[in-house]
């Protein structure tokens, strides 16, 4: 089961056989919409690329910002993340609960690079409602989901809040009822050598979060995050690059410059070659942008030349994350 843009959304009241099909769903690659104390989510796989582009498409993005993701615990959590001092404390103190994390991430965290935006680093949270809680104990993986409604739009506490959003363009909505919280998680970063530093206010006070960790919290640049996605600290639109120079809209690879394809031909004989698509499909495209980038950075090239990709539906985020990673460099 997986989400098209069309489809036909399914609304299922919580209870003892809801989890059944939303496991089912998401493992399959589908979107489902489920309540947390906060809003109601839009998940998806975390650890599959397609899956997390089709999330992007439903909800209209304009652009590929990292994404939440929800796990059953703490345990599961320390698997994808590195926690200080400071992050222990405050899971500890505060999860499940409406707190999400923005830690550095493990070398072999399985969350796709799409999910997380090409960063080093992961926002985590382990939701105190009960119906997510069973929902991601059951799917045994971390689940992304941002607040299930239309990008730009208010987020939603209810079930039909979702419907009236997302009907037709995801597969599964569960009905757990009005969220008690209705605002969004606070989001605090705990990034190596670093204060913790406030990314987002939420449902979670500041002044809790500052008495536990025993001193005040910094406050993030306005830039920092955008719409329900963090961003950590200092990371400004070309830290998305990689090492080597983007070359956009080429028609083949230059001598000595790697290759980022798109579509069935790849024009030339070149020596690092990615293709984001052979079929051209832009929804494989995006599950392989970043992936793709790291693997021809680190083939070694200077340059890094992309061929056209379209612009509509995801196309459109796709080349305003390779416009970012090609603009010249800045310092933070």
């Amino acid at each position: 089961m997986t989400a098209e843009l069309g489809t036909t959304t399914k609304t299922i009241k919580a209870g003892a056989r809801t989890v059944a099909p939303a496991v089912d769903c998401l493992l399959a690659g589908g979107l489902v919409a489920f309540p947390t104390e906060t809003v109601y989510g839009l998940g998806a796989d975390a650890g599959n690329g397609e899956a997390v582009a089709r999330l992007y498409a439903a909800k209209g993005r304009p652009s590929f910002n990292p994404l939440i993701a929800h796990v059953a615990d703490l345990k599961a959590a320390r698997q994808l993340a590195i926690f200080s001092a400071d992050a222990e404390r405050l899971a500890k103190a505060y999860w499940p609960g409406p707190l999400t994390l923005v830690l550095p991430k493990r070398d072999d965290c399985p969350v796709s690079e799409l999910a997380l935006a090409g960063l080093d680093s992961i926002a985590l949270r382990v939701p105190a409602h009960p119906v997510a809680r069973e929902l991601l104990a059951a799917v045994g993986k971390p689940v992304v989901a941002p607040s299930a409604n239309r990008s730009g739009h208010v987020s939603p506490t209810s079930a039909a809040h979702v419907l009236s959003d997302l009907g037709g363009r995801i597969d599964l909505i569960v009905d757990g009822g009005p969220c008690p919280v209705g605002v969004e998680s606070t989001i605090v970063a705990c990034l190596r050598d670093s204060i913790p530093t406030l990314l987002r206010p939420g449902g979670l006070p500041r002044e809790a979060v500052e008495e536990t960790l025993g001193h005040p919290l910094v406050d993030a640049p306005a830039t920092s995050f955008e719409d329900d996605a963090p961003l950590a600290p200092g990371m400004l639109a070309s830290h998305y690059a990689p090492r080597a120079r983007l070359r956009l809209n080429a028609d083949a690879a230059h001598n000595g410059e790697a290759l980022l394809a798109f579509g069935p031909e790849i024009p030339g004989k070149t020596e690092h070659a990615l293709n984001l698509s052979p079929r051209g499909d832009l929804i494989e495209a995006a599950a392989n942008l970043f992936s793709h980038l790291r693997a021809l950075d680190a083939a070694g090239a200077r340059t890094i030349a992309v061929m056209k990709v379209p612009r509509e539906g995801l196309g459109e985020a796709i080349n305003d994350r390779l416009a970012r990673a090609a603009a010249p460099r800045t310092t933070s």
